[in-house]
């Protein structure tokens, strides 16, 4: 049987994309992303738990992010986990886990930002506008979930 990876996130943007071009004009952006869980502890105080996730988008979806997405930008991703590793200029093993996403949809409300749903990586998307792009409804009653 084969295995399953993958990720959904809801959360907001720690910091601006950070978008770099490769060989070939191929475009990388890596931002982080915060998602918080509230619940009530024994006591019935309400907590708060934040993990901290690092988004790595390619392409497209990387040029996207960098004309669209900000810091605190609400957006749903949907990818895979990867985890990858380097030796520091001492030679030193380090790990990096990340979220590759393939699926991104822009949950800001309109007047925060420009909601609208972007998927599969690969898709060209060059020379996209907002009108080629579905808008996300107005309320969040039109989430799938």
């Amino acid at each position: 049987m084969r295995g399953v990876n993958r990720v959904i996130l809801i959360g907001n943007l720690g910091k601006d994309p950070d978008v770099q071009y490769l060989e070939g004009n191929i475009g990388v952006a890596k931002f982080s992303l915060a998602t918080t869980e509230t619940y009530k502890d024994r006591s019935g105080k309400l907590v708060s738990q934040t993990e901290w996730h690092t988004v790595v988008l390619w392409r497209g979806l990387a040029e996207l992010a960098q004309k669209y997405l900000h810091k605190g930008s609400l957006v749903y991703i949907e990818g895979r986990l990867r985890t990858r590793s380097w030796e520091d200029k001492e030679g030193n093993k380090k790990f990096a886990t990340e979220v590759v996403g393939d699926n991104l949809i822009m949950l800001d409300k309109r007047g925060e930002g420009h909601g609208f749903s972007v998927g599969n990586h690969h898709d060209n998307l060059e020379g996209i506008s907002n009108a080629d792009i579905p808008p996300i409804g107005e309320t969040r009653e039109d989430l799938p979930f």
